[in-house]
């Protein structure tokens, strides 16, 4: 009875770890530290924003997907020290320490793979998504691979989250053969971008105005409030605009894993 139990326990483990394997998503970080401001007059520490990374990254991996993360060159992401202030957390304060645990010892998140092996990899992910801060306004804006990647997810119908920032990497793919022109499309709102600019950085980056030149290429651009809960679901694409809109973004990208895995 005993021998019974453990094979049936073996095979449920099993079937639960090859059911992660198949619903695998890869999260593509910045691998960014320092932020010129100013046209370089001034340097800031830059990263990826840690709520807006962890809350996407807890809410999938609690609803049963396994994740990959991918970064430039493999270079292990930093975080940006803002996210770390309690204001970014709100309801959300008790997950902070959790976090912050998870970005220290977690073996996966410390040894991401590169973006060249994430394009070799991309058919065995079901889903991507790209967390804000501004890091990624440094490195994956310019990067080669990030167009490719997007393409693919479009192309495929898969679920594609971008939070925060991370709409700005739509632009990476040329206007010709841009499958996301005509969608409806959120991101940090320009009031915020000012707020961010004026009262927190202090200085003007080089990558700046993301929804003007979002509609400028032929995307819908909706916001809501500063400090808003708010993201936008269109077809396989989830924008979301601030490190306040985990709530809203995390339901409406579980919705689209669950509308891509039953089309299959």
């Amino acid at each position: 009875m005993k021998k019974l139990i453990l094979i049936i326990t073996i095979v449920m483990l099993t079937n639960t770890l090859l059911s992660a394997q198949n619903k695998k998503i890869l999260f593509v970080l910045s691998a960014a530290d320092t932020l010129k401001l100013n046209k370089g007059q001034k340097l800031r520490q830059t990263g990826v924003f840690l709520n807006e990374f962890y809350l996407a990254y807890k809410s999938v991996s609690e609803n049963g997907y396994a994740v990959e993360f991918a970064t430039p060159n493999g270079v292990v992401a930093t975080i940006d020290e803002e996210s770390i202030n309690d204001k970014y957390w709100k309801k959300t304060l008790d997950i902070k320490n959790e976090a912050i645990a998870f970005i220290e010892n977690d073996s996966l998140y410390n040894n991401p793979i590169t973006l060249e092996n994430a394009i070799k990899n991309q058919d065995s992910y079901i889903g991507i998504v790209i967390p804000g801060g501004q890091g990624l306004m440094i490195d994956l804006i310019d990067d080669k691979n990030i167009p490719i990647l997007l393409k693919h997810f479009a192309e495929q119908n898969k679920p594609t989250g971008l939070i925060c920032h991370a709409p700005s990497l739509i632009l990476t793919i040329p206007e010709e053969n841009n499958p996301y022109i005509g969608y409806k499309v959120n991101a940090v709102s320009p009031f915020e971008e000012f707020v961010i600019e004026k009262f927190i950085m202090k200085g003007k980056p080089k990558n700046r105005k993301i929804a003007k030149q979002l509609k400028k290429l032929g995307l819908k651009y909706r916001s809501g409030l500063p400090k808003a809960n708010f993201a936008i679901k269109d077809k396989n694409l989830v924008t979301s605009q601030n490190p306040f809109s985990s709530s809203t973004f995390n339901t409406l990208y579980l919705e689209a894993l669950t509308e891509y895995i039953g089309r299959k």
